[in-house]
């Protein structure tokens, strides 16, 4: 199963305050590539990429940043009223800032920070990819796996402040992004009516898992200044994929 193609390593950026304790921030539970699912007689509903959407929010110990990235193709494959797989791709040049003045001098250069080798490096990795891996009932025991967070004023949410109400699966899959693979598998909530599926998610990720580890928070002595960003970033989609969707290239 392929799906939700996250460009996730975006809420990296966002900056926060200066730290002193520690606090618990639930991120998805990651391990190394798994083989992806396939089904040979599902039915292949395209994803409406108007009404799709990538969320992310980064943190350090001066404040945060959020934005967007858009999801440009893919696809759900549905067998009667389940999911069974499916593939999206995100363009990580889409990549937009939300809480900085589009046309201002500050956004321009936190956007070309996240796309440089710091971050995305965008100009070698333009797109980043989710394959499922499995769909199962969701389970509260099945996501756990904590960072100790130095608390302050911005220190990211918990998995339990974010994720979405009343989730109804829990979703696995491979998840590419800078060249690298992680199986990661986060709460979602998914319904399927007349053929249109939508699904929402909010989680958080490590994202050193991915390579991306400017200013990574590696040590005490970095707990205690403010010169890092935290590890955890958040992420959340919205997607829909059914009747009026865009036809796919």
């Amino acid at each position: 199963m392929k799906i939700f193609k996250s460009t996730l390593a975006l809420a990296i950026l966002a900056a926060f305050t200066v730290a002193c304790g520690s606090k618990s921030s639930d991120t998805v539970e990651t391990s190394e590539a798994k083989e992806v699912a396939s089904s040979t007689d599902a039915t292949v509903v395209p994803v409406n990429t108007e009404k799709s959407v990538i969320t992310w929010i980064g943190s350090k110990p001066a404040g945060k940043h959020n934005g967007t990235i858009a999801v440009t193709e893919g696809e759900v494959l549905l067998k009667g009223q389940e999911v069974v797989g499916g593939s999206f791709t995100i363009d990580i040049n889409s990549l937009e800032v939300l809480d900085l003045p589009s046309d201002s001098e500050w956004n321009a250069k936190l956007k070309g920070h996240l796309m440089s080798d710091d971050f995305f490096d965008a100009a070698n990795h333009p797109t980043a990819t989710f394959e499922i891996t499995g769909a199962r009932a969701y389970d509260a025991n099945a996501l756990q796996a904590d960072l100790d967070e130095p608390e302050t004023e911005y220190t990211p949410a918990s998995l339990s402040e974010i994720m979405v109400e009343n989730p109804t699966h829990i979703i696995s899959g491979n998840l590419t992004m800078r060249g690298t693979t992680k199986n990661i598998s986060f709460p979602a909530s998914v319904k399927i009516e007349n053929g249109v599926v939508k699904a929402v998610a909010n989680f958080n990720i490590d994202r050193t898992e991915w390579g991306l580890k400017f200013k990574e928070r590696a040590s005490l002595a970095e707990k205690l200044k403010d010169d890092f960003i935290y590890n955890t970033v958040n992420v959340g989609f919205e997607l829909e994929a059914g009747s009026g969707n865009n036809t796919m290239e």
